[in-house]
């Protein structure tokens, strides 16, 4: 039984079907889709540029074309909240290309059965191999074939967030002229 990291349960596959070409035709990919259950249920969709950089009128893009075809669609029967998202810095690794562009991260993989006694993982990842996630960890570099993973995600490092917004400076999208000056408390300062 292979994994879906992207949609996991039958109704976020179904749901993946319907959004996927309309993002896709957009210009985005879909990292992931979770249907989440609760008094009001929330559908949490995660998309990206191919290239990386996904801004805020890019969700709100994203989420009027995804209402829409899902109002057309209907997969789901109650009244539903809808939640699009770029990935984030610590963002899941669903798709084999992912473990490729971040080789050299640290990141945590989850396994859905035990792996030599063992589901969780943690270390650097070290490319792909075929069908396999290559992961350094303490004990040496490790092989775990994708459709084996459950979860994976990277790790908030410092490193990171300073190669995150190297590349968003780069890619011009962080004006740093953007954000408000931040006020300063000169008071002086109790013991």
């Amino acid at each position: 039984m292979s994994n879906d990291l992207i949609a996991k349960t039958a109704m976020d596959r179904r749901i993946a079907e319907i959004i996927t070409p309309v993002i896709e035709d957009m210009g985005f990919e879909l990292v992931r889709v979770r249907l989440m259950s609760g008094k009001t249920p929330l559908l949490q969709v995660m998309a990206d540029r191919p290239e990386g950089g996904i801004e805020v009128d890019d969700c709100a893009k994203i989420s009027n074309a995804v209402s829409a075809v899902l109002d057309v669609e209907d997969p789901i029967i109650d009244a539903y909240t809808l939640e699009v998202s770029s990935p984030g810095i610590d963002r899941p690794l669903t798709r084999l290309k992912d473990f490729d562009a971040f080789e050299g991260y640290d990141a945590k993989l989850e396994t859905a059965e035990l792996i030599d006694g063992r589901r969780r993982f943690r270390g650097i990842l070290a490319g792909v191999e075929g069908d396999e996630v290559l992961l350094n960890v303490e004990e040496g570099t490790i092989g775990l074939r994708f459709d084996w993973l459950s979860d994976a995600k990277l790790v908030l490092t410092d490193e990171l967030i300073r190669e995150m917004l190297k590349t968003r400076k780069d890619a011009g999208v962080l004006n740093e002229n953007a954000f408000d000056e931040i006020e300063t408390d000169t008071s002086p300062q109790e013991d």
